[in-house]
């Protein structure tokens, strides 16, 4: 199309110097057209009421429609939402690759976590406009509390021929950078008498205690050692446990065996290494194994989804579970609930594994790609960034992702003090309810939040240590000191169309199958030593060399720049 281009301007300044040769040329000015918006960082955006059209990922809390902080939005902006929700999950990205297939685009797409493969393809074709000149002209905000406050964010947006094609979400998250953390229930191990476990044998032997000592002092076997999850933040059984055998990065994974995102690899001298070939991953296949076998962990943790896993945390009138995985307690219990057993549980420093290895994985980018697009339909791309750039400011943040002053939060009262030690800066009144509230945005949108804002709301001086300090706490003092070395990082990176697309099949299929297998394995429905090396092999047949050639090629490339 490029080409196409070209050849029709060049056709067009022949004609016109074939023209000139004959007639006597005439000067005209072409008219002036007058941007319909407001000069960059004043309100409202536009002059006049305009209309966007948004695509946007849904959540179970919010009817964009309808819900009081758009109404806001509009107030400030002057700029009318015509909303396409997609449903939350699996069927969101179905979507948005109906709605690219059908050429009928709207003016932005939102919040898909658009990947880099289709960001370049769909960027070539022009179907999404780069953003580079738009921010320069029109982004103070993005350029102030995007780039400035989070140097590595441009980088991570811009593709290798130079644009950027995509806006972020940045979520500052210095307890989600090592996320993969473990939790044994306190409690239970003061009245059994037992230490902080600091090996797989050791952590073994709290997990026999817990099954067979009756922590919980009812006279029944109904305690459930260790659990978990295939939903939520790092709470699947390969998690933890795994990195004491070999390095196993995840990051902030919803299903346990995504390949997606160099998920389950690292680098190694400078290769792209997947976690699940080495011998450390069969080795800890076997300790997961003799777990299972000595009934140490709940059969249900293959198949329950987090709500599940949380109903086991709390179990009415008398705790059960021992231990999960998980980014936080508030996952394997529910925070603030009259229990408080989210503040009873204690989390375990990174296993030394039998070859010496101990290592927290880390995940150093706070940076969600391709969350806010303008498409060559918007007439006024200008609008979009604009608004776009209004999203990033910190009040605007504030509103849209806390919800309404007065229903979810309150200014302080004099003398209150956030977890930080400081005068807190707000007050919860009541948190934003997945299935009730329609204050907020939350998690949807644009932002770009710091780290410390976790640490600013109130604090009860009498009531437990709040989750946001407990997980600060329990990163800094437990897990930073092992954080995986900087040499073994996959930064992110941009792929070309056929690449991506090989990515995405080979990811699924291999995703898929290591999934069953680890379950296979642990379960002791394939045998390990007997079933390894069919196991390596149906891998290599699912092009998994293929895969991590391309990762490689990838990698190389990012190195280069």
């Amino acid at each position: 199309m490029k080409k196409m281009s070209l050849m029709g301007l060049t056709f067009v300044v022949v004609l016109s110097a074939c023209s000139t040769a004959v007639q006597p040329a005439t000067s005209v000015t072409p008219p002036k057209v007058e941007s319909i918006v407001t000069p960059a960082g004043t309100l409202p955006i536009t002059k006049e009421k305009t209309t966007l059209k948004v695509l946007v990922e849904g959540r179970p809390n919010i009817d964009f429609a309808t819900s009081s902080a758009t109404k806001w939005v509009e107030e400030q902006t002057n700029i009318h939402i015509e909303w396409q929700v997609a449903p939350e999950g699996p069927e969101s990205p179905v979507k948005l690759n109906v709605v690219l297939a059908s050429g009928d685009y709207p003016d932005v797409i939102m919040n898909f976590h658009v990947t880099s493969a289709q960001q370049l393809n769909y960027g070539k074709q022009g179907v999404f406009i780069p953003l580079n000149k738009l921010i320069d002209q029109y982004g103070p905000n993005t350029k102030k509390y995007v780039f400035d406050a989070f140097p590595a964010t441009k980088d991570d947006i811009t593709a290798p021929d130079g644009n950027i094609y995509s806006l972020p979400i940045v979520n500052d998250c210095y307890q989600c950078s090592m996320g993969q953390k473990f939790w044994l229930y306190k409690p239970w191990m003061d009245k059994l008498g037992l230490k902080m476990p600091t090996t797989p044998d050791e952590l073994y032997n709290v997990l026999k205690a817990f099954k067979e000592k009756d922590p919980n002092g009812n006279g029944k076997a109904d305690e459930i050692p260790l659990s978990g999850s295939i939903q939520g933040n790092h709470t699947g059984l390969d998690e933890f446990i795994m990195n004491a055998f070999v390095l196993n990065p995840t990051l902030n994974t919803t299903s346990g065996f995504s390949i997606d995102d160099a998920q389950h690899m690292y680098v190694n001298n400078g290769k792209i290494t997947p976690s699940f070939t080495q011998p450390g991953w069969k080795e800890g296949l076997k300790f997961l194994n003799k777990l299972y076998a000595e009934k140490l962990i709940d059969p249900q943790a293959f198949t329950q989804n987090l709500k599940q896993l949380k109903a086991l945390g709390e179990n009415p009138n008398i705790p059960i579970m021992g231990s999960s995985s998980s980014l936080g307690t508030g996952q394997i219990t529910q925070y603030g609930g009259p229990s408080n057993r989210w503040s009873e549980y204690v989390a375990v420093p990174p296993l030394k594994g039998p070859s010496g290895l101990q290592v927290a994985p880390y995940t150093p980018s706070a940076t969600s790609t391709g969350e806010f697009i303008i498409t060559k339909a918007a007439k006024h791309p200008e609008v979009a960034m604009r608004l776009a750039d209004f999203l990033y400011d910190p009040d605007v943040t504030w509103r849209l992702q806390k919800g309404g002053e007065g229903l979810n939060w309150r200014k302080p009262l004099p003398g209150e003090m956030g977890a930080n030690g400081k005068p807190a800066e707000f007050a919860t009144l009541a948190p934003i309810a997945e299935e009730k509230s329609n204050n907020n945005w939350l998690q949807r949108g644009l932002f770009a939040t710091p780290d410390s804002q976790r640490y600013t709301s109130a604090i009860d001086p009498k009531a437990p240590k709040p989750l946001p300090l407990i997980l600060f706490e329990a990163t800094k003092d437990l897990y930073e000191p092992y954080k995986q070395k900087p040499d073994t990082l996959i930064p992110m990176l941009f792929m070309e169309a056929d690449q991506g697309k090989q990515v995405v099949d080979h990811s699924k299929t291999i995703g898929t199958y290591v999934e069953e297998m680890f379950a296979r394995f642990v379960t002791g429905d394939m045998d390990i030593d007997k079933g390894w090396d069919a196991y390596l092999s149906q891998l290599k047949s699912m092009n998994l060399d293929k895969l991590v050639a391309i990762y490689q090629t990838a990698y190389d490339a990012k190195k280069k720049k």
